[in-house]
């Protein structure tokens, strides 16, 4: 790659600067980058700046960069000069195939040789998005969620004809720039926290549907169940706790029969032993050597926290 070192970038260029853009544009200012914008709207400027003025006391909670400043917005006349003189492109267009293609292909012929250039695509595969481009070796997807100022994860994936080194790089600014990145070995439509989101998305829509759970029933099932242990630790590993001193192993044999109940719509995958040995593998991974004793301390350490946090305590004190 052409591009500074990820750490060393100084200027990045946003192009689109809707809720996703300009969510990107106002966390790339608070972590004390240059930020050159474009967006074709007649109005883009003043509602991007009006964006960032409403994010910027969540920045400052957040904690500012020493040279963090909303000055350093540029808003550029055309989408040539917002990348003229960038060290990395993020692109958050409209999710319209046709219209990302000719975007990025326009990307990579305005764009310094070597620049990464990255795609807020929230479900297209890049390999989908990037054939038309002249330098496919450069187009990543750095998927955010949103607001991108606040939530921290960013999914990072290449394309068919993308370049390893991108992907890496592009990793590594994301890390410089104070995301937290998951970084794909592979595409899959949807990537993975929006793929995990839609399936919950679906069996609510069907539970509404059938008169089986309210909106509200369904809302409180999640913040007042599941997500407050998810907000301490994933599913994989709040599944493992459920096994108790077996971990994962034991949760699998005493509950892996329930696969086969009708909890949901979607279809489960056969528990194989190859599945089996990956799931507890993985868990026993991402413990990194913590005991069931530790992890079930830091879990209720962060549920009761985030039950603080939120105001749910009822009169405990």
């Amino acid at each position: 790659m052409n591009s500074p070192l990820p750490q060393d970038v100084r200027r990045v260029a946003c192009v689109g600067a809707g809720v996703i853009g300009g969510g990107w544009v106002a966390h790339f200012l608070a972590r004390g980058y240059d930020v050159t914008a474009w967006d074709p709207a007649p109005d883009a400027e003043l509602k991007l700046r009006r964006l960032v003025d409403a994010a910027w006391p969540a920045l400052i909670a957040l904690g500012l960069a020493d040279d963090a400043s909303r000055d350093r917005l540029t808003v550029a006349p055309t989408l040539e000069q917002a990348v003229a003189d960038a060290e990395f492109v993020q692109e958050s267009a409209p999710e319209k195939l046709d219209l990302k293609r000719d975007l990025l292909a326009r990307l990579d012929a305005a764009t310094p040789p070597g620049v990464v250039i990255a795609s807020s695509t929230s479900g297209y595969p890049m390999t989908d998005m990037q054939t038309t481009a002249a330098d496919p070796s450069r187009l990543v997807v750095g998927h955010p969620f949103n607001p991108p100022y606040l939530i921290p994860l960013v999914e990072v994936v290449g394309g068919e004809h993308t370049d390893p080194a991108a992907v890496a790089w592009a990793s590594r600014f994301y890390e410089a720039a104070g995301k937290s990145v998951i970084t794909m070995d592979r595409e899959v439509p949807g990537f993975i926290a929006n793929r995990l989101q839609e399936a919950l998305w679906r069996e609510a829509l069907h539970m509404v549907a059938n008169g089986e759970a309210t909106v509200a029933d369904i809302d409180a099932s999640i913040t007042e169940g599941p997500g407050l242990r998810w907000a301490v630790m994933g599913p994989m590993l709040t599944f493992a706790l459920a096994g108790g001193e077996g971990g994962m192993a034991h949760m699998l044999d005493h509950f892996g029969p329930s696969l086969k109940s009708p909890w949901t719509r979607l279809e489960a995958p056969e528990l194989d032993k190859q599945l089996y040995d990956s799931v507890v593998a993985g868990c026993d991974d991402a413990a990194d050597g913590r005991t069931i004793a530790e992890l079930v301390a830091e879990r209720d350490k962060g549920v009761i926290d985030v039950l603080r946090a939120t105001g749910r305590l009822g009169g405990a004190r």
